[in-house]
């Protein structure tokens, strides 16, 4: 599925359609709710979703690479670190697992979003956050966890939601099978 995943990018109106979204994981980007010290909630984990149910692996890491550093450039703040488009990364390739190729269920989306909550933000958000930041790893990692937590069923919600409405337009324009 990997390879399969690339095959994606051999089409112009692939092409352009990633780098919409791209383009549309940095603007939404720009949205956030502040919670506590570099705390945030983010809308991107929708696009995101969208995106990787559409191209699979390949195309949707290097999207979730591509958005983090370009959202860096327009943007240069907070100061640039590598790890975050890396989380990037592994959310996408978590979200394609889950997603690409797949008939979407409700199953999917938990499991999706669990995995990227606990492991990407909770885990490896923590990490970074204590290599930039003056606190360490634990004080992170709580503060994340309370708030992934609470925020799981709402996430799990409004993709469920939006995938709802979606999947029958993404059938229609051929963008994925039609299961």
């Amino acid at each position: 599925m990997f390879k399969e995943s690339f095959n994606n990018l051999k089409s112009t109106r692939m092409l352009v359609l990633l780098a919409l979204f791209i383009a549309l994981k940095i603007v939404v980007g720009y949205i956030r709710i502040p919670v506590a010290d570099n705390l945030n909630i983010y809308f991107t984990f929708i696009v995101t979703a969208i995106e990787c149910t559409i191209f699979g692996y390949g195309p949707s890491m290097i999207s979730g690479a591509a958005s983090d550093i370009l959202g860096y450039i327009v943007n240069p703040y907070p100061p640039f670190f590598p790890g975050y488009a890396l989380s990037n990364v592994i959310a996408a390739a978590i979200y394609s697992a889950w997603f690409y190729k797949r008939k979407i269920r409700l199953a999917n989306i938990i499991g999706a979003k669990t995995m990227i909550n606990y492991i990407v933000n909770v885990g490896i958000g923590s990490l970074w956050s204590a290599m930039l930041y003056s606190k360490g790893f634990i004080y992170y990692a709580s503060t994340s966890l309370i708030k992934n937590t609470i925020l799981l069923p709402i996430e799990i919600i409004i993709l469920y939601s939006v995938f709802k409405m979606i999947i029958p337009i993404l059938q229609n324009r051929n963008l994925i099978d039609r299961k």
